[in-house]
Parts: C-alpha cells; sequence; structure tokens
C-alpha cells in the first residue's frame, strides 16, 4: 500500500510521540506515524498526564494486512473514525494504546462502554476466576452467578422495578421492552423522539429516529415519531431550562420554577397523541439524555407530564438506559431519576459490564407476567455465569471506588472548562450535559447555528486524536462532539481533553484564516 503524504518516517515525528514510545519501530512494516497537516510547536503542544502502564510488544498483523482482510472479510456497513483507522492492540483504565505503542486519552470509551476502567485490576481478576470455573450453561439450569447478580442490581432500583431479564446487548433489551409494552398493554403504538436511538434489530430500527440508520426496506412497525424537545436546537428553549450545570446561551423568558419551553413541547406531544397514534397505545421510549443524537437534554419537567399522559392513554414509559445508567450522570445513578420520574420498564447495556456482551430489562411484576402469559422466552446467552460474575464485580467497583461522586465531580469540573472555550470560540454553539456525558455542539456561527460543515467536525476530530486525544462524534448531521470517559477519570485527564480541545480548534481557525 502507498502510504499518503501525510506519514513521515517515525523518527521524523518523535516530538508528536508520548514519552513511553519506543524510538525504534516493532517492524519495518509498522514505521509509519500519522501527523497532522498543520505542526503545533512544542510549547503549544499539551503535555498528556502520566500513566504508570506500560503496553505489552505487538506482535500481530501488519497494519496494511489489517486493512487488506478488512477489505475483503469484514461487513462493508462497518464504519470507522479517522480516514486512516486507528488499529487498538491494549487498554489500561482510561487509557488506550495502538499497534505502535502510541497512547491515547479514551474520552468515548469504547461508545460510552467501558465504565470502570479498561482491562480493570478486579474486574480482570473475576473474569479470570470465573473463565476457569464456569462458562456457559444455560437458562434452564441454575448457577449461584445469576443469582447474586440479580439481588444486587435489583437493590439499585425502585419498587416495584424488581423483575430482570437478562440478555447481551442495548438493541436486544429495547426489542424485549417494545414486546413486553405491547403484551402488557395488548395496544401496537408506540411513541419516541426525533433523534433518539434504541437499537439497530429490525424491530428497533423502527423506534431509532436518526436518519443513518433508517432504511429504505421495511422493518418494525406501529412506532411513532414526536418532536425532540431540544432546548439548543429545537424551536424553543434558552438559558434556565435544561438540567445542567451549564445553559444554553439562547436566552429564554421562563423563570427558574416555570418553563415556557417544557409548556409548549409538551403540547406537540399531545398532538402527536391526538393525531398520529391511536387512542389507546403501547407505550413511550426515551432516553434521559439522547446519546447518538449528541447529548441533546430536554426541559426540566418534561417527561414528568409525558409519562402521565402516556399513562392516561393505556401505555408503558420505558427508560432506556443503555448510555445514561451506573452513575454515570454523576446526581443519580440511573438517569430517569434526574428527571422525577419512575418508568415501567428500564432497559440498560454498554457500561453494565465495561465492555463484556451484557444487557437487562428491568420491570414490574405485573409486566413480567403479562409477557409470561403471552408466551415462553428464554435467551441462549444472557445471564450467563461470565456475564453475571463481571456484571457483578462492576458494581462492586463503582461503590468501593465512588464513581458515581467522581463522575459528578469531574464531569461539573469539565463542563464548565468546557463552556468556557464556548465563550471563546465562534464555532462552538452549545456545551451540555450532566456527569461524564457531554456534548459540545459545532456551528458555522452562534447566531445562525447552521451545523459546522462535516469536513471542518472531521479534521477538528483528526487533530484531537494526533495529540493523544479520542472523542466521539453525534448528531444528526455529526457536527456535536460527545464526551464520555471511563468513570475513572481525573481532573488532569479533564485538563489534558480540554486543551487538546482548544489547540485543535485553534488550528482549525488558522486553515480557516489561510
Amino acid at each position: 500500500m502507498t502510504l499518503p503524504w501525510r506519514y513521515l518516517p517515525r523518527t521524523l515525528c518523535l516530538e508528536t510521540s508520548s514519552p513511553r514510545i519506543p524510538k525504534k519501530c516493532p517492524s519495518p512494516s509498522l514505521g509509519a506515524f500519522w501527523t497532522s497537516g498543520t505542526k503545533l510547536s512544542l510549547h503549544t503542544k499539551p503535555r498528556m498526564p502520566p500513566c504508570d502502564f506500560t503496553p505489552e510488544r505487538y506482535q500481530s498483523f501488519a497494519y496494511t494486512r489489517v486493512l487488506d482482510i478488512h477489505e475483503k472479510h469484514l461487513s462493508p456497513a462497518l464504519t470507522t473514525y479517522f480516514p486512516e483507522p486507528l488499529l487498538l492492540h491494549q487498554g489500561h483504565m482510561e487509557w488506550l494504546f495502538d499497534y505502535q505503542g502510541n497512547r491515547y486519552l479514551d474520552f468515548f470509551s469504547g461508545i460510552v462502554t467501558v465504565s470502570v476502567g479498561h482491562c480493570h485490576p478486579k474486574v480482570n481478576a473475576v473474569a479470570q476466576k470465573q473463565m476457569g470455573r464456569l462458562w456457559h450453561t444455560s437458562c434452564h439450569f441454575f448457577h449461584p452467578q445469576i443469582h447474586e447478580y440479580a439481588e444486587k442490581l435489583s437493590a439499585l432500583l425502585p419498587e416495584p422495578l424488581k423483575v430482570i431479564f437478562l440478555m447481551n446487548s442495548g438493541s436486544e433489551a429495547n426489542d424485549l421492552a417494545m414486546l413486553m409494552a405491547r403484551a402488557h398493554s395488548h395496544n401496537t403504538d408506540i411513541i419516541s423522539f426525533r433523534g433518539g436511538y434504541h437499537g439497530s434489530s429490525p424491530y428497533t430500527l423502527s423506534l431509532s429516529n436518526v436518519g443513518l440508520f433508517k432504511m429504505t426496506l421495511p422493518s418494525g412497525t406501529g412506532c411513532q415519531s414526536t418532536m425532540c424537545p431540544d432546548v439548543f436546537r429545537g424551536l424553543w428553549g434558552g438559558s434556565h431550562c435544561r438540567d445542567s450545570p451549564v445553559q444554553t446561551i439562547r436566552k429564554c423568558t421562563c423563570a427558574p420554577d416555570c418553563c415556557q419551553a417544557k409548556d409548549r413541547y409538551i403540547e406537540q406531544f399531545k398532538d402527536t397523541l391526538n393525531t398520529s397514534v391511536a387512542k389507546s397505545i403501547a407505550g413511550f421510549f426515551v432516553e434521559p439524555i439522547q446519546g447518538v443524537n449528541g447529548v441533546v437534554q430536554y426541559p426540566k419537567g418534561f417527561l414528568k407530564e409525558a409519562f402521565k399522559l402516556v399513562r392516561e392513554r393505556g401505555g408503558v414509559c420505558v427508560a432506556d438506559e443503555v448510555q445514561t445508567g451506573f452513575g454515570r450522570l454523576g446526581s443519580h445513578f440511573w438517569g430517569f431519576q434526574t428527571h422525577g420520574v419512575l418508568p415501567d420498564i428500564v432497559t440498560m447495556a454498554k457500561g453494565i459490564a465495561n465492555g463484556f456482551p451484557m444487557a437487562a430489562v428491568v420491570t414490574t411484576p405485573e409486566i413480567a407476567k403479562s409477557l409470561a402469559k403471552s408466551l415462553c422466552h428464554f435467551n441462549t446467552f444472557g445471564g450467563n455465569p461470565m456475564a453475571c460474575a463481571i456484571g457483578s464485580a462492576v458494581l462492586e467497583v463503582i461503590k468501593e471506588e465512588n464513581l458515581q461522586e467522581n463522575s459528578h465531580e469531574v464531569g461539573i469540573y469539565m463542563l464548565l472548562k468546557f463552556a468556557e472555550l464556548r465563550d471563546e470560540f465562534e464555532i462552538i454553539g452549545d456545551v451540555r450535559g450532566k456527569g461524564l456525558m457531554i456534548g459540545i455542539e459545532m456551528v458555522k456561527d452562534k447566531m445562525s447555528c447552521q451545523p459546522l460543515p462535516r469536513e471542518e467536525v472531521s479534521q477538528i476530530h483528526e487533530d484531537c486524536k494526533n495529540m493523544g486525544l479520542l472523542i466521539g462524534r453525534g448528531g444528526i448531521f455529526s457536527q456535536t462532539f460527545r464526551i464520555a470517559p471511563s468513570m475513572c477519570v481525573t481532573k488532569p485527564d479533564a485538563d489534558f481533553a480540554v486543551e487538546v480541545f482548544r489547540s485543535a480548534l485553534i488550528q482549525h481557525m488558522e486553515r480557516k484564516a489561510k
């Protein structure tokens, strides 16, 4: 493969390397290192926090062979970040290492999944011990790990949310929740927000309302979208409306205890109920904070009124906690708690097992019995001994290391730091979020709020990676950076991330000025 001009020999790029990167590459085929087209001088390049972990030497396929295998044998629907995709080799807590030994601060944690840190020592030890004892049985046999985990998880949820169905992914969990809602209500129609993402199975594709995931082929039926009450990009909302340490700069006339934007969005929700669904509905699915859509928050009090309207129509309320659960939002363990509501069904995945395939649906005894009357439900791998042992270890680590409290403290600290950048740069339209779930929405300018062109956002994204910071993307136009590190991150990590992002924005402005 001919290397692009932006690749330079590693020996010419040592100033961009981590202190732990060896001066020689593992093999001649690995002797290239990506550098930004715009070079930062040494005194402007943010200094990466120290790390006391040394990765193993990479000894697998050459990068060119990986690209070849990917093209020939892996799904063409798979997408990757960056023009030259990262080939990752090892992880340690908040850090990732690529095949060349380059170190990155992981501020997207495997799409909001690595909750307590890559290869956390306690979780590793539990996994290794269980691997030597029992990998798998089936749902037809008991094993203590599933009962231990069920008891621990149920203790973290309020009454009457006490019946647990264990699954393998968020899509599976939301699939089952849709089935539960329909079996219990004996209705079909389900409502979800525009911009909401609830999975990519045939059922949940109809529930997800992000254009990128929509198909021209038929998927599930009976799902209707309703207006997302986005107080930044939506029709209404402003500087008093959302539950976040940082408010949108758009002004509003709302009082702290009376949100006019909420009232207007509720009228739109009522309009959907009156025009787009049957008189009786199955339910309403909602993320406490939208993840894929770029960490979108709703007006305070909105969900409380929306839940009431749904229940008046015979429907159940489903909180999709796949990204927001397990203490990530800091102030509460579950996202629905931040809205002061009690859902009928809760779905969870991702951070539940720190990256091990695991998910769950938690509901009331009444709804669980309705499902049991309708079908015999089982899941071959759901709740297997490995998953339950790891899930239990994750819950223990969150408690022992005060990670929910850390999410709250470091999250507020970082939100306020990013808000200072919003005030400094015209192209940052909004900074929002709670805890360690943060969105930074990029715009052409604050007056128009038009999304910054995708290619410009991509270059900023690339520049962050070149300085050792990995962040996510989101939003309908891929215009929002998503910040969701493992909950073990520190304030020095946050300082580095903010400085890298600031440096990337300066590079962007310099390119625009040429």
